[in-house]
């Protein structure tokens, strides 16, 4: 009996991360001709959150952090399970830099400079695409604008 409850907890627990996951906008942004569908993290909560947890990320998915302001904003991997690259882009959508990030890791991946937006994707997903610093992002406008 305790083994069922114990189960059935799990379930509602894994339900209710589901579901709050399924509330994230999704937008299509395009780089240099390649897609990527991104879940919109524009709340210090989802932000917070971000890619947590995830044991996986489908190809050409991905996240895109709205920030508040334009600073030198920093992405780390505490509690997650994907490795992902981090693209930092400027108020315009250009392309400041791109970090590799280790699973479960606490260093700080950074901006070069004021960025207002970061874009995870799994781990070579820019540099496969030839991808780099000074490429910029479309669609930024249909972002749910950072709370």
């Amino acid at each position: 009996m305790r083994r069922a409850l114990q189960f059935a907890l799990a379930i509602v627990m894994l339900a209710g991360i589901a579901a709050a996951r399924a509330g994230l906008p999704e937008i299509t942004l395009a780089i240099a001709g390649h897609k990527i569908t991104v879940e919109v993290a524009s709340n210090d909560s989802d932000r917070s959150r971000g890619l947590m947890h995830r044991r996986m990320l489908p190809e050409n998915r991905g996240m895109l952090f709205v920030f508040p302001e334009t600073a030198l904003h920093a992405m780390w991997m505490m509690n997650t399970y994907v490795p992902l690259s981090v693209a930092f882009l400027d108020e315009k959508g250009v392309i400041i830099n791109i970090e590799d990030m280790t699973p479960h890791t606490q260093t700080p991946h950074a901006a070069a400079r004021p960025a207002k937006y970061a874009l995870e994707a799994n781990r070579g997903w820019f540099r496969k695409r030839g991808i780099e610093p000074g490429a910029r992002v479309e669609g930024l406008d249909r972002a749910s604008p950072a709370r």
